[in-house]
């Protein structure tokens, strides 16, 4: 019985603690403030975590048909240079103003800070989830809601060889008819 009502102060202490942390409003949700160390390891964690459970099963296909990079191209020159920016661009007013920061697409996986993937099976099953769901709170919107999986993999495909091409080669994939 008495670890029962230790047990229930504990709760109460908890519940308590958050809901003045909560309607304090002493948290700082700007955009433009970084989440402190601690909280930040958090939140990337349990996004790198939550993703990589999410994507574990999904089959990739053949990802090399030259089609899916027109297809693809297209698509990411519309919804996603803006924030993932393109070859040879640095940052956008988009990627300045996100945070957290947007992971540049047009280098490679390997420079991307806090969005490893892991192997490219599993980078590829990571971006095709994250594009058709979105990440909450981020800025990355859920783009299954108005495309289906054919062209988000076709997204993927041109996200995966993105950090290969020049600026020129580039243009030539991302031309709108």
């Amino acid at each position: 019985m008495k670890v029962l009502k230790v047990l229930l102060l504990l709760i109460a202490l908890g519940v308590g603690a958050v809901s003045t942390i909560m309607y304090s409003g002493i948290v700082d949700v700007a955009a433009d403030e970084p989440h402190g160390d601690l909280v930040y390891w958090l939140l990337e964690e349990t996004r790198k975590n939550s993703i990589q459970k999410a994507a574990q099963n999904i089959e990739v296909p053949d990802l090399s048909d030259p089609e899916l990079l027109l297809t693809g191209g297209a698509d990411y020159e519309l919804m996603c240079s803006s924030c993932h920016l393109k070859p040879g661009q640095s940052e956008s007013d988009m990627s300045l103003g996100l945070y957290p920061v947007p992971p540049n697409l047009a280098v490679s996986n390997d420079n991307h800070e806090g969005h490893q993937h892991g192997d490219d099976k599993q980078a590829d099953r990571n971006s095709f989830w994250v594009i058709k769901h979105g990440i909450k709170a981020s800025g990355m919107p859920a783009w299954g809601k108005t495309h289906d999986d054919q062209r988000i993999w076709a997204m993927v495909a041109f996200i995966k060889r993105l950090p290969t091409l020049t600026p020129e080669q580039y243009q030539i994939l991302t031309a709108i008819d």
